[in-house]
């Protein structure tokens, strides 16, 4: 893995920098560019009638922020106990979200060498919400793809009626 450069003014041409979370064992990137903040999620005030994945609304600095677990989001099971856990400030239409994670590691700065579409073979619960990946010394960097992250909602309720 290559850590990304302390200079962040220099820009590489075809690499691209990514800020990597993990759920589980497994690690995920998201764009640095869509990443405001990281930091420790308290006071989490859950809201009745929401989507499964939305686990409440936080106070931010003064602002009302979405929390959304990312474990849920994929379809994984909840994790046992709260310690630990960080939370990836991201802003999307104007609104600002609080994505749950297990844990945030470093930056990486990544080449198109590295870069792959998305594996056929990659959990279909996945796939929808993924750039591609990264195959980075034994390890597989799933690139996540922040608007379809946040592009949830009820399910179609019309489906189900009679």
């Amino acid at each position: 893995m290559q850590a990304a450069n302390s200079n962040a003014t220099r820009a590489e041409a075809g690499t691209t920098d990514f800020v990597t979370v993990f759920v589980g064992e497994t690690m995920f990137g998201l764009a640095i560019n869509r990443v405001h903040d990281v930091f420790i999620p308290a006071g989490v005030t859950p809201v009745p009638l929401s989507p499964p994945e939305i686990v409440g609304l936080l106070n931010l600095r003064g602002r009302v922020v979405t929390a959304l677990c990312l474990r849920r989001r994929l379809s994984l099971p909840d994790r046992e106990g709260e310690t630990g856990r960080m939370a990836i400030g991201l802003e999307q239409g104007g609104e600002t979200f609080a994505l749950i994670v297990d844990g945030v590691g470093e930056v990486l700065k990544l080449g198109t060498d590295t870069h792959e579409a998305v594996p056929i073979n990659l959990d279909a619960r996945w796939r929808d919400l993924s750039l591609g990946v990264h195959r980075l010394d034994g390890h597989l960097l799933v690139i996540l793809d922040v608007d379809a992250l946040l592009a949830f909602g009820t399910p179609n309720l019309t489906a189900g009626a009679a």
